[in-house]
């Protein structure tokens, strides 16, 4: 073949044809079902976010690293560690303490229990737990039950929500247990993939109240000494006077026109009102990305082209789930944070974020949003029951909500989400599954909770908590059926006008859920009572509470655990872990009667499976990178058989 007398046209000719197909399949590969999208591996689904185990993580990070990671907490600074997920171990990763108001809380106090921002890319280009960029480490501040997060994201993949995943695991600092924390995806390019089958689009995290808040998101970071102490805060299991509550206005970088963009108010098109938005944004956003947004925002506010600037399905079915758990520390809460919005050719849409505060009439400005209640027992447990479906929004208006407003006013879309919201009350609590959620789930942690060292509530404060949100989560699906068909109001004004036809909330102290500034922390106890390795305890949170003997030592505030050596264990060692390779690989196959999340005719995937696009069927760069490196061994191929033919 070499002797051919058209060899060199021959050569050339092939080299021509595959350069031509490759760079077909490269910039024209969508074509041909060809994902592109920034990372090849989205298998931390089903590892990491298999929910049926409680997984293993292991900090190791330098006692000086720690030490400066405790004491300057409310500066959010990343430190350089290693960690071991499940023992797979990544080198080079950094972490930093999280959080806004919960931050504050455990600055404030004598626990050194943070939640945690793992950023595996931030020192190692590249680097992922196979496929996730950004993860998440909740403390479960203020959530005596461990399942109020967890519970809600779990709602909203029913429903097709875009959300986080969510994961039980074990977190230990250099050996020794620290605590069992939600392992929660991070809205970053991995989300977006998984979600939308790429990062095309834009994704921000709107909020003007930065109280130590994510300094990634570019904000100002407020002045930390003069937060209140959490002594000083008000009781949350009272319901508090307005004038008891500290000045949260004050709070952060307040930004624009009052907050008005974070709520999503048309204010005008100048590009710097808006700047509580454009400092949360996930990618790089450009001029036109703004005006584009604005333009939607416009839109919005005057009631005009709807379907075209607002996924209407994805946005209500959202708030169907958002609105049954009473998260009001949220947009329908006078805070108006902890959501993100994603735009994409000028349409808008929620991404579900932080709801350890769900289950809680919480808004910011008080309890209630004016509740005139005394205590958080009988009329605050019958408020958050019967909360109206129609106008469910506390410590503002439904005027001062926008994205909410134009939706529910409009009679169409009105009775799209009565229809939503009655499947959701059918499929999710009629049939079971929620109280079957909440079972798979208690089983799974309980032992973990009885022996977690850093605690924000005792185990038999869990136990209480976890029977109360069961019962909770059951009064409240019979309400909206009430409000739906008819025989309660499902709007403040009506609720005011009849409040007899109201569900009975006085059976449910909605207090054992946990206060909503801090849990049961104690801010004088380091060791918190009821916790040891006494396994004569029921393990069933319905249980009566037996008292448990051995209690495990909390390192000093600022202080690393010991790293491990032959003589040197835990105090309380837990339950070992199932190990996750043992499981079959959707949490769907495993939880036999739990039912498969839905997929919504909008394309989102929230359950825990592979989408697709997301399979070593995707281009990314070392694909083409071998591409080239294909090319060029095909360059030196012809041109060594060139020289041979001479």
């Amino acid at each position: 073949m070499a002797d051919h007398k058209n060899i060199e046209r021959i050569c050339i000719i092939i080299g021509i044809v595959t350069m031509i197909i490759g760079i077909g399949f490269a910039y024209f590969g969508e074509s041909f079902g060809i994902t592109a999208g920034t990372s090849a591996d989205l298998s931390y689904v089903t590892t990491l976010f298999d929910d049926t185990v409680v997984h293993t993580i292991d900090i190791e990070i330098a006692e000086a690293d720690w030490n400066s990671l405790q004491e300057n907490a409310a500066a959010e600074e990343y430190q350089l560690c290693a960690v071991t997920v499940d023992g797979e171990k990544l080198d080079n990763v950094a972490i930093r303490p999280k959080g806004n108001s919960s931050l504050s809380s455990v600055v404030s106090s004598d626990s050194e229990r943070y939640s945690f921002k793992i950023d595996f890319d931030k020192y190692s280009d590249g680097l992922t737990y196979h496929g996730l960029d950004k993860l998440n480490l909740n403390n479960i501040i203020s959530d005596n039950t461990y399942l109020k997060e967890y519970l809600s994201y779990d709602m909203m993949a029913y429903m097709g929500v875009a959300a986080p995943l969510a994961s039980f695991v074990k977190v230990s600092v250099n050996g020794e247990y620290f605590g069992l924390y939600l392992a929660v995806e991070g809205v970053e390019e991995a989300f977006a993939e998984r979600n939308y089958g790429s990062d095309e689009g834009n994704i921000y995290k709107p909020d003007s109240m930065q109280i130590g808040g994510d300094n990634e998101m570019g904000g100002d970071k407020p002045d930390m000494t003069n937060m209140p102490e959490l002594s000083q805060m008000p009781d949350m299991n009272q319901v508090p006077d307005q004038s008891s509550m500290p000045d949260f206005s004050q709070m952060g970088n307040m930004g624009g026109a009052s907050g008005n963009d974070v709520a999503l108010i048309y204010s005008d098109d100048e590009l710097s009102i808006y700047e509580n938005i454009w400092q949360g944004a996930v990618f790089d956003v450009t001029s036109s990305d703004k005006e584009r947004l604005i333009n939607s925002i416009k839109q919005l506010n005057a009631g005009e082209n709807l379907e075209e600037v607002v996924d209407v399905e994805a946005v209500l079915k959202y708030f169907v789930v958002h609105n049954f758990v009473d998260n009001y520390d949220s947009y329908t809460g006078s805070m108006k944070h902890n959501y993100y919005l994603r735009e994409e050719d000028g349409q808008l849409s929620m991404i579900a974020w932080d709801y350890n505060l769900a289950f809680c009439n919480f808004s910011g400005g008080g309890m209630g949003g004016g509740t005139k209640t005394t205590t958080a027992s009988t009329d605050e447990a019958t408020t958050l029951l019967n909360y109206p479906i129609d106008t469910p929004v506390s410590g503002t208006t439904m005027d001062e909500r926008p994205l909410l407003n134009e939706l529910l006013s409009n009679e169409e879309y009105l009775e799209q989400y009565h229809q939503y919201f009655q499947g959701f009350i059918a499929g999710y609590f009629e049939s079971g599954q929620c109280t079957a959620t909440i079972d798979q789930a208690t089983a799974l942690i309980s032992d973990y909770v009885k022996d977690d060292p850093t605690a924000f509530c005792t185990y038999e404060e869990y136990q209480a908590g976890v029977a109360v949100l069961e019962q909770f989560c059951t009064l409240r699906a019979e309400s909206i059926s009430g409000q739906l068909n008819g025989t309660i109001p499902a709007t403040t004004e009506g609720q005011a006008a009849d409040p007899t036809a109201l569900l009975d909330g006085s059976s449910l102290n909605i207090s054992a859920l946990g206060s909503s500034m801090g849990g049961g922390m104690d801010k004088n106890r380091i060791t918190p009572t009821g916790q040891g390795t006494d396994q004569t305890a029921s393990s069933d949170p319905k249980a009566s509470a037996q008292t448990t003997t051995a209690t495990t030592q909390q390192p000093a505030k600022g202080q690393p655990p010991n790293r491990p050596d032959g003589d040197t264990t835990s105090a309380a060692a837990p339950p070992q872990p199932v190990d996750s390779s043992e499981s079959t690989t959707t949490a769907e196959n495993q939880t036999g009667d739990r039912q498969a999340a839905p997929i919504s005719e909008n394309g989102l995937q929230n359950d825990r499976t592979i989408p697709n696009g997301a399979t070593a069927t995707n281009w990314d760069i070392q694909t083409l990178i071998l591409f080239g490196g294909s090319c060029l061994l095909l360059v030196m191929a012809i041109l060594v058989t060139k020289i041979y033919k001479r």
